[in-house]
């Protein structure tokens, strides 16, 4: 927008306009109602051929019948010539066929900004960037961990994915995506994880799963979901656990990571997802009780669960199933509010906090999921969801089965 080599000034200036106009009406007017005001020296179309003035920059939008923005001008001038291009500006009163306002907002002083980015800087290498010569105990026997975790990863099948050393001989493995996961993960002591190594799945991968209990924790982006797509189509998935929003493996704390597996949900209602805008994700019920009747020893026991405090996704799934009521969770799956499954509209007015997620014991249509998706959160689990279009990216649609 403007040469930091040269510019001194940034012109900040509001506007306001009763009427539907376009940029280049806002430009014309600038040029048109201030030709020859302050003479041929402070000509605006003669400065900017000159370089003594940047190009206008335009930001408008438009709605309900008024226009309203911001105009940026870049200055090379001294002090009190831009100040004086500043206030001829104020004397724009119509765009086009429309009334208009123009207003400074401020001047700013290019050169300022510059100093107080590099006072900033300067107080983050003077942190960050000073402490090479100090000796960190913790750091040194991290190195020494690091490379015995890594000997004791192991090769499997022709294609030699990367393993934990407990792969083999474990009753339950866990799917990561690469090599660095596993590291990851051994180095919090899980032993039994196993790498994908990318969309095209290994045999050896397969033949696991059909063997073992499989659980998948991958990367919480795109490449993740591709993933995991891929695995439900060709292997014997039988949990799936998620990682945080934007996260890989490799970078997740073992506390995210025990609670990612803690919060691992039943495959069995998971479907495949062709299309970031189809009607709905696959997406995992929780374990839940079967149609048939359970003998009295497993109801009593379902009651007296029923009684303990919610933990866990699976848990307030099974609590929300059925008694036409949501709750907004916290990160550690506490319950922040809780209201009627039919007053949720009204619920979300009045949510603030951090909110992980939504389980609600309703149907939800593509007019709620836009009112939930403003609200920033991780998952929506919901008894089903009908008639959607356009589904947000960043959140994941859970069906209560």
């Amino acid at each position: 927008m403007y040469s930091p080599e040269t510019t001194k000034y940034l012109i900040h200036l509001t506007l306001q306009i009763e009427g539907v106009v376009d940029k280049p009406d806002v430009v014309g007017a600038i040029f048109g109602q201030t030709e020859g005001l302050l003479g041929e020296d402070l000509d605006l179309r003669d400065l900017q051929r000159t370089g003594r003035v940047g190009r206008i920059d335009v930001q408008i939008v438009t709605k309900r019948g008024e226009t309203r923005g911001e105009i940026l001008i870049s200055s090379s001038l001294d002090r009190a010539e831009t100040a004086l291009l500043a206030s001829s500006l104020e004397t724009i009163d119509r765009v086009g066929p429309c009334t208009a306002r123009v207003k400074v907002d401020r001047i700013e002083d290019i050169r300022v900004t510059k100093r107080r980015k590099i006072v900033e800087r300067a107080k983050e290498l003077l942190l960050e960037d000073f402490d090479e010569g100090a000796i960190n105990s913790d750091d040194l026997l991290d190195e020494v961990r690091e490379v015995i975790r890594i000997e004791k990863l192991e090769y499997l099948g022709e294609e030699r994915v990367h393993a934990g050393p407990n792969v083999v001989a474990s009753d339950a493995i866990i799917l990561v995506e690469g090599r660095a996961d596993v590291i990851n993960l051994l180095r919090y002591g899980i032993k039994n994880a196993v790498a994908v190594e990318g969309t095209n799945v290994p045999r050896v991968i397969i033949d696991l799963c059909s063997q073992k209990t499989a659980t998948t924790l991958l990367d919480g982006d795109r490449g993740g979901e591709l993933i995991l797509r891929e695995l439900l189509q060709v292997a014997e998935i039988d949990f799936v656990a998620y990682s945080p929003r934007g996260k890989s493996v490799e970078e997740m704390s073992r506390k995210e990571i025990v609670k990612a597996l803690r919060n691992k949900v039943p495959v069995e209602g998971v479907t495949d997802q062709t299309s970031d805008e189809e009607a709905s994700e696959r997406l995992p019920p929780p374990a839940g009780p079967t149609g048939s009747e359970e003998p009295l020893e497993q109801q009593g026991e379902m009651k007296e669960e029923s009684r303990k405090v919610p933990s866990t996704l699976g848990e307030h799934m099974a609590g929300v199933r059925d008694r036409k009521i949501a709750r907004f969770l916290s990160p550690d799956y506490t319950v922040l509010l809780e209201s009627s499954a039919t007053d949720l509209e009204g619920a979300l007015q009045t949510l603030n906090g951090d909110v992980e997620g939504l389980v609600v014991d309703r149907i939800v249509d593509q007019k709620l999921l836009d009112q939930i998706g403003g609200k920033n959160l991780e998952f929506v689990a919901a008894r089903d969801f009908k008639g959607i279009i356009k589904r947000p990216l960043a959140i994941r649609l859970i069906k209560i089965g």
